[in-house]
């Protein structure tokens, strides 16, 4: 059995790292690119959303690397994601690709299944060893998340262009070849130093934007056209409502792992534009962007695959939000037609105009 998954950003470092604990022979897909989009595109449903169309071109990337077997989350609820495997799935036994499925449903509707599935790909390894990959997998996630927040806060305060890419780059393979308890935490200690020594001006007065939409777009530096590479060299400090640990804590572990952000403080600052659940991380955006707000960020962007329903909807419901609170809102919605020029011509635009408001802001206030 050689097992592959989604190529989501960084979610291949936790989830190859949880797996190769466990024995099992891992084929990381090839990181998502436009011959991965191309593939997806032309096999996947014309208005399938983004994600969908990548992961298929991920899984037929990686079978011709040799793997055979999928493992893909489950879901339930309005967001469509809940049938990708499935429908994925069908397409590649269409298409005469031979792939095992092994899909991981929540563990608050399927425990009892997913736990099976567990063992199942653990080779009938034992309960603490399973435990063991779990939380190894997990303080790989956290590490990754360290590293790119480091370098959200330092690309915009860089005095040599480039050298927080380098350094990220360099702190991730670290993390990537870490292998046990060990040398995890060397690499831990090493990210930390090479993220510490890029020379920055800590005292420049920078924008600030929060980052909030659909998990796939807003996690993966591909479909969302590097959205916070570009910011950060724009001068912009960017946060994400959701990074790797914080999704694992609160679909995975129950929010057993108490201090981090949570979907529960989310849905609670949205309940005065949005009470109810709407499928996929709608509720959350909408809550996420007032969080923001009340943080003194200068401006959001929700980001989206086009056609996301759960998104459309917070998309209809953030002006109201806007308008309360002062907030701009920029909505960018990518699929396989998305222009980089054009996003990054919206996002000059965006960002020009908060660094105005702010310093109207701040020449009002002496």
């Amino acid at each position: 059995m050689r097992v592959t998954f989604p190529h989501m950003g960084n979610l291949f470092i936790p989830v190859k790292g949880m797996l190769q604990y466990l024995g099992v022979d891992v084929v990381v897909p090839p990181p998502s690119s436009k011959r991965t989009l191309t593939i997806g595109a032309k096999y996947g449903p014309e208005f399938a959303c983004l994600p969908l169309k990548l992961n298929l071109g991920n899984f037929i990337e990686a079978s011709e690397k040799g793997a055979d077997t999928i493992i893909m989350a489950g879901g339930c609820g309005p967001c469509r994601f809940g049938y990708y495997a499935q429908i994925e799935h069908a397409i590649l036994e269409d298409l005469g690709y031979d792939m095992k499925l092994i899909v991981l449903e929540p563990p608050q509707e399927y425990l009892s299944e997913l736990l099976a599935k567990i063992k199942e790909l653990s080779g009938n390894s034992s309960w603490w060893h399973i435990f063991q990959s779990i939380r190894f997998g997990y303080q790989k996630a956290k590490a990754v998340d360290k590293v790119e927040k480091a370098a959200f806060w330092a690309r915009p305060r860089e005095l040599t262009p480039g050298s927080t890419e380098k350094a990220y780059v360099r702190s991730l393979e670290m993390l990537d070849r870490s292998v046990s308890q060990i040398t995890l935490a060397e690499a831990k200690r090493n990210a930390d130093e090479l993220m510490s020594a890029v020379a920055v001006d800590s005292k420049k007065e920078v924008v600030k934007i929060g980052l909030i939409g659909e998990i796939y777009t807003v996690l993966d530096p591909f479909s969302n056209q590097y959205l916070e590479r570009k910011l950060g060299h724009l001068g912009v400090e960017v946060d994400r409502s959701i990074y790797l640990s914080e999704w694992v804590n609160e679909h995975i572990f129950m929010g057993l792992v108490k201090g981090i952000r949570s979907r529960k403080e989310a849905c609670e600052a949205a309940q005065p534009y949005l009470r109810h659940f709407v499928g996929g991380h709608g509720q959350e955006s909408v809550g996420n962007a007032v969080n923001y707000s009340r943080a003194g960020y200068d401006g959001i962007i929700q980001v989206f695959p086009f056609t996301c329903m759960p998104e459309i909807v917070a998309e209809s419901i953030l002006p109201k939000m806007r308008d309360d609170y002062g907030t701009p809102v920029m909505t960018m919605i990518m699929d396989e037609h998305t222009g980089e020029a054009g996003t990054l011509t919206r996002l000059e635009a965006f960002v020009d105009l908060l660094a105005r408001k702010k310093e109207i802001k701040e020449a009002s206030c002496e």
